[in-house]
């Protein structure tokens, strides 16, 4: 029992050898606990979701720590009265603040890294570092020795969770300010590179909006109800649709604006394949992409290795680098990306539409045209459902597209891949600063 930490804690697991391995080394350095160089609470109590909108201030959850900078999140967002109540303050986001995921998915990390309003809810603890470098502690925290940890006193059955009180006994070792220093440059380069990387796709998106004539005014009146009169005989001929939605005047002339692109216009079936390809599941794991593996805000993707038994049932489609996936649940959010990894076994979701390149129109050209506040609305036209929206692989292949010169296309094509390897040099960068921390550690 004298052995036993604060916690008194009975179960093997948190006793492991690799528990007690972690322990053993930070033990030989000069180390503090994160509540010694950190503020330490949680986000917001209150129930809130009436409140939820899609614009106005920031409220992050647990799903939106998915990013290492929280701002590249896709946040549902409160407004201002909300935010402004006396018991939402302790809440209130501040730069500098390191967020860290204490219940569901635990221990993910991002940093906050402007001084915009923002919030978020009781799933996240806010560190608010008091006299120590918080790009340090963000990546430390990302660290083995920091997940490891966090990991260690995680508890619960069902869900799992993190207790605040536990901050004082998870360690950080305190190395020399010039090694901070190095670390915070590393993680503001990368920061760097995204702000670049997100400049370069409004580019290629200005560019395609300017060609095609898409502006704020197109948009102004989109939620205008006004009424549109359609024969019995032309409704059950064009769609056997009678909800008063799919015949909103703003979907004609999203479909006039295409048409009458002075370089014409085609239907994406004409210009892309569709992948269908599926897999005979011979192997024990798959890389597998799923909706939530797509970042909305940039377009980019992610992955993760499954189990071949853990694998959802709709995991069926094999992908490869090039492959457009085009989201048919909730179309509206923009979940397009494509594919830009080496890696074999590739799995999606048959919640996607999976396009490849057929004729000379570039896939980023589609990528961004999809995810215009053009295509993202009129996509709804054919969606079925309310609270889970979904559409068919038809409604995407169907669509009408401008036909663009190929001048444009490629200056498009061109920013996006540059966009592309930017992100990836602020991934890598963020790798390199974990790395040194680590390696610092085990010297």
């Amino acid at each position: 029992m004298s052995d036993l930490e604060r916690s008194h804690r009975l179960d093997a697991e948190f006793y492991s050898k690799e528990n007690q391995h972690v322990l053993n080394v930070l033990n030989k350095l000069s180390i503090k606990t994160i509540s010694d160089v950190a503020l330490v609470s949680d986000g917001n109590h209150m129930s809130i979701s009436e409140q939820f909108c899609n614009e106005g201030i920031s409220y992050y959850r647990g799903q939106d720590v998915h990013s290492f900078f929280i701002e590249q999140a896709n946040p549902i967002c409160i407004d201002e009265g909300t935010y402004n109540k006396s018991i939402m303050l302790r809440s209130h986001l501040k730069k500098g603040d390191v967020l860290l995921s204490i219940v569901g998915t635990i221990g993910e990390v991002s940093l906050v890294t402007t001084s915009n309003k923002a919030t978020c809810s009781c799933k996240l603890a806010i560190l608010r570092p008091n006299n120590i470098d918080e790009n340090y502690l963000a990546i430390y925290l990302s660290s083995k020795f920091g997940r490891s940890q966090i990991k260690k006193f995680t508890r619960g059955a069902v869900q799992m969770g993190f207790l605040l009180e536990d901050m004082n006994q998870i360690y950080i070792p305190i190395f020399p300010e010039s090694f901070q220093s190095s670390i915070a440059d590393m993680v503001k380069k990368a920061h760097a590179c995204l702000e670049e990387s997100k400049t370069l796709y409004k580019e290629a998106e200005k560019l395609l909006e300017n060609e095609l004539g898409i502006d704020d005014e197109l948009f102004s009146k989109k939620d205008t109800v006004e009424s549109s009169v359609r024969s019995f005989s032309s409704v059950f001929h064009d769609s056997a649709r009678i909800d008063a939605e799919y015949y909103q005047n703003k979907y004609d002339e999203y479909e006039s604006l295409i048409k009458k692109y002075k370089g014409g216009w085609d239907l994406v079936q004409n210009k892309f394949n569709q992948n269908k390809n599926t897999l005979s599941f011979s192997k024990t794991e798959y890389n597998y992409i799923e909706i939530g593996d797509i970042d909305t805000s940039n377009g980019s993707c992610n992955y993760n290795k499954v189990k071949k038994e853990e694998l959802p049932a709709n995991a069926r489609i094999l992908v490869s680098k090039g492959d457009l996936l085009i989201s048919k649940v909730r179309p509206y959010r923009g979940a397009v990306s494509i594919i830009d990894f080496e890696q074999e076994d590739f799995i999606a979701s048959g919640a996607f539409t999976v396009l490849q390149k057929k004729t000379d129109y570039l896939l980023e050209t589609l990528q961004i045209l999809l995810r215009t506040s053009l295509y993202k609305d009129w996509m709804l036209k054919w969606n079925v459902g309310t609270s889970y929206p979904v559409i068919k692989d038809e409604n995407i292949l169907e669509l009408p597209i401008p036909i663009l010169p190929s001048s444009i296309q490629v200056k498009i094509a061109e920013k996006i891949q540059h966009s592309f390897e930017l992100r990836k040099q602020s991934k890598q960068l963020l790798e390199d600063a974990k790395r040194m921390v680590e390696e610092e550690i085990e010297k």
